[in-house]
Parts: C-alpha cells; sequence; structure tokens
C-alpha cells in the first residue's frame, strides 16, 4: 500500500523543505520528491513534518514503572504510552536494584525484542554500578561495584538485546570492566559519580561513550578540578540532557551547547507519570510527588521528570533560542547514531521508517504518522 504525504514543511533530518512530497510503502520511505514529481497527494497536512523521536531513558510510562517484575506486557504498555507522546522508539530504564531485578528486566526485553514490541529499543540499565556521593534518586543500600558475575550478565545482554546502555560509574567499575562491555556492544554512560576529570578520562579511552543527564548527578566543573562535566564539555562522547527548566538552568544548557556543537541529545528520565493523569506513585517504598512540573521524592530529591521530547525541543528554540535543525536533531538524528539505528531513524529519506511527527509552529506535538 503507497500513501502520499504533503506538508507545510518537511524536515528531511538536515534541511526544511517546502514544496515536496513524502511516498511512503511498506512502513518505509520510499521517496521524497518535489510535489511536481510525485504521485497523487493521499493526506495535504498542516504543520511541519520531521522524523520521529527516539528517548534513550525512559524509566516508565502509561502508569508502568521498570522493575523487577516488569513483563512483556509492561514493556508493550510503556513503549505505547511514549509512541502517543512523540516518541517512536525508547529504552525502558531500570534504575538501581538487584541483581535479579536487572536479570529479570534483561529476560523481559529479551522477549519484548523476540516480540516485535513497537518502539521498543532495548534496555537502559541506570545502576547499581554508581557512587553513592551521586545517588540521586537511587537507593543508597542498592548501589554497589561491578562483579565479575554483573560484567558477564551485562555482556551476554549486550550482544543479545537490539540495543543496551548501562550507566555506571568509573569507581565502581574497572577500566578492563568498561573495555569489555563496550566490545560486547553496549553504550557504556558514565553518571551518577563524582569522578576526577582524569579518572572520567581513562574512562572515555576503555570504551565509555556517552555521558548520563549532563549535569545532574555527577562532578561539577571547577577551575581546578574539572570533574565529569569538564570531561564531557571538552571531549567528544556524547550526553543526553533533561531540558525541563528544573534539572538543569538554562544558562548552564546555553553554555554547554556552545561547547559542544555536536554529540548532546534529549533525554525525558520520565517515570510511571508519563501518558497519565497520575499525581504520585511509589519508587523503592518512597512517594514521588508530581506538583508544578517537577518529580520529587518527600524530602525534595528530582525523581525523574515530568517532560516529553515535543516539549524539550520546544524549550530549547523557544527558551534558548537553538535552532530549530540542532534541536530536531537532538531528538532523533543524535540518539539514533548512538545506538546504532541510523538507517531506521532520524531522517526523512529513503529507507528509513515511515514514523514521523507532525508539528505546529510552536513545535507542539499535532499527530503521530506511521507509527
Amino acid at each position: 500500500m503507497q500513501e502520499v504525504l504533503t506538508a507545510t514543511r518537511i524536515f528531511d533530518g538536515d534541511r526544511f523543505l517546502t514544496g515536496h512530497a513524502v511516498v511512503v510503502r511498506g512502513g518505509r520511505i520510499a521517496a521524497l520528491l518535489p510535489q511536481e514529481q510525485a504521485p497523487p497527494v493521499s493526506r495535504a497536512l498542516e504543520g511541519t513534518l520531521v522524523p520521529a523521536f527516539l528517548d534513550l531513558q525512559v524509566n516508565g510510562g502509561g502508569g508502568v514503572l521498570v522493575s523487577g517484575s516488569t513483563d512483556v506486557a509492561d514493556l508493550e504498555r510503556l513503549c505505547a504510552a511514549h509512541r502517543a507522546l512523540g516518541s517512536a522508539g525508547v529504552l525502558p530504564t531500570l534504575i538501581t536494584d538487584t541483581a535479579e531485578a536487572t536479570a529479570g528486566v534483561i529476560a523481559a526485553g529479551l522477549k519484548a525484542a523476540r516480540a516485535g514490541v513497537p518502539g521498543f529499543l532495548g534496555l537502559h540499565l541506570e545502576g547499581p554500578h554508581l557512587d553513592p556521593r551521586r545517588k540521586g534518586a537511587h537507593d543508597p543500600a542498592l548501589i554497589r561495584p561491578m562483579e565479575e558475575a554483573d560484567l558477564d550478565r551485562l555482556c551476554r545482554a549486550a550482544r543479545d538485546l537490539p540495543a543496551l546502555m548501562v550507566t555506571l560509574a568509573p569507581e565502581a567499575a574497572t577500566a578492563q570492566q568498561i573495555h569489555a562491555l563496550s566490545q560486547a556492544g553496549a553504550v557504556v554512560s558514565l553518571g551518577h559519580s563524582d569522578c576526577s576529570y582524569e579518572t572520567a578520562m581513562a574512562a572515555f579511552r576503555a570504551g565509555a561513550r556517552c555521558a548520563t543527564h549532563l549535569f545532574n548527578a555527577m562532578s561539577q566543573l571547577g577551575h581546578r578540578s574539572p570533574g565529569l562535566v569538564g570531561a564531557v564539555l571538552t571531549g567528544t562522547c556524547a550526553a543526553g540532557l533533561i531540558a525541563d527548566g528544573v534539572h538543569v538552568h538554562p544558562a548552564a544548557m546555553s553554555l554547554a551547547l556552545a561547547a559542544r556543537p555536536e554529540g548532546i541529545f534529549l533525554v525525558t528520565d520520565c517515570m510511571a507519570f508519563a501518558g497519565t493523569d497520575l499525581t504520585e506513585m511509589t519508587l523503592h517504598g518512597r512517594q514521588v510527588l508530581r506538583q508544578d512540573g517537577r518529580l520529587t521524592l518527600a524530602d525534595g530529591t528530582l525523581a525523574g521528570a515530568d517532560l516529553t521530547l515535543p516539549d524539550a525541543v520546544a524549550r530549547l528554540v523557544g527558551t534558548l533560542g537553538v535552532p530549530i535543525e540542532r534541536a530536531l536533531r537532538m531528538a532523533s538524528a543524535i540518539p539514533a547514531a548512538l545506538i546504532g539505528r541510523s538507517a531506521d531513524y532520524g531522517a526523512i529519506r529513503p529507507g528509513t521508517r515511515a514514523e514521523m511527527l507532525l508539528l505546529d509552529d510552536d513545535l507542539h506535538l499535532k499527530e503521530c504518522l506511521g507509527f
């Protein structure tokens, strides 16, 4: 079946086009043509047509929180909730938990991959191999150094899952373990770490190639001790950014984007609240409250974000003046490249999946197409 779409303008991943049509066939983009060269139009859309977004850090959604008891039905519900919010694909994320919980989530993820759950791109395991000094909302009783059994489990998962991101602190994993994970195919991301600049750079040389929620739960930039923030801003690794205006001050975001013209991408760090009207939930026996765009524990500690990727894109453009093209790539092409999915996502070009978003003039979501 073939469908031909036009829109007020189309962002193909690099530039904006007008007077063009997207030809869709078999769930893929078959062609992007000047409208006069295209077959008869099926739908004429008003707004901006852009590649669908990818979110590499979602702790939950649709009322589901990723945990050791998560099953395929839970992952399907979570992915569906985020697809309705504009993210065609996500990495469901387990925060620090027991070895048994980690094994359970990996097993569920493997089943979801075999079942072809729409929107399931793989898993993100955020901990438990972190630095308790930068625990954030993670349970310090469950944080621990990586052991050989952990490494074996993670390497197997990296080989078997479509994608695996592992957030760890270099204080809790050796350079040899980081190298082994990287060689197995995992995206090793540094986070929840109080490491020095030198330690961070050594971890990147060992194979880490990303940083988790830049600025949050990591050693900060000092003029004599640049910390993990300094290693990211002066390096070449990728880095996730929570652009909700709560986790990172706009001035800090602007500095990071100026320092790093490439590599920074958007994440939501959403919890089970995403796509629901829930106002509270439980995380490892602790209450998480949703109020005024913030998710916090009872003591005020941030516990994830109340955010969608379209809203993050709109905030970057409207508040920080980030070029629209760059903001859109931060939600699509950059995360797609990081997990090796550029052939499927991040652009509207022949061969990519026909999963696109229609945005209004303020970059708010109007419609998900092809999902």
